[in-house]
């Protein structure tokens, strides 16, 4: 798969059914919904990831979520992109970000982990941070509410409503940075987070 046109996708969370539903696996459930849309079944093992091959719009893509946990998803996405002869500009990030607002989503080409400690293990293991990201906001805890307990915790009622739009955005977002690349789809989703006529 060591074409410029190939791709790997992956999306960072926790392992185990107690954090299946969690903010902090949202990029999880976005790899479940490109695997539900394009026909791949992600159930391939290797590098403490699970993984399936296909096509999106014709491009070659691996889809991916580690296994390991949050703090260790570097060296995994890292082995796998090499495994396939994929350079860091081609392995593609979805994660949550608690800067962003809850519905909201924004595109980055490259940069720093910002706290987040999914990007710091993979910009650890990479050593650097070339790498495209969506990050889906998920939006900060009040103040009686500790982050940590806020990113594991289960999304609110009223989170719930609009999860499913918010999942086919950002579906929607990975297929376009791989078909008509970053700077289009950037200019497109950025505006306003998740597409204004969407939400």
């Amino acid at each position: 798969m060591s074409d410029n046109n190939s791709w790997l996708i992956a999306g960072l969370g926790n392992p185990g059914r107690k954090y299946a539903d969690t903010r902090h696996n949202i990029g999880f459930m976005v790899i479940d919904r490109l695997a539900k849309e394009h026909g791949f079944a992600v159930i391939q093992k290797k590098f403490d990831t699970v993984f399936g091959l296909g096509e999106i719009d014709g491009i070659k893509v691996v889809l991916t979520k580690p296994m390991a946990f949050m703090n260790r998803s570097g060296p995994p996405i890292t082995q796998l992109a090499k495994y396939y002869k994929l350079e860091s500009d081609h392995v593609l990030v979805i994660h949550d970000d608690i800067d962003i607002l809850f519905g909201n989503l924004k595109i980055k080409a490259k940069g720093g982990h910002g706290g987040h400690n999914g990007l710091r293990s993979i910009i650890g293991a990479a050593g650097g941070g070339e790498f495209p990201r969506i990050r889906i906001g998920i939006g900060r805890p009040d103040t009686q509410i500790e982050v940590t307990d806020h990113v594991l915790g289960k999304f609110a009622k009223e989170e719930s409503a609009t999860l499913d739009l918010v999942l086919s955005c950002a579906a929607e977002a990975a297929q376009s940075i791989i078909k008509k690349g970053l700077p289009l789809s950037m200019n497109r989703f950025n505006k306003n987070g998740v597409e204004s006529d969407k939400l």
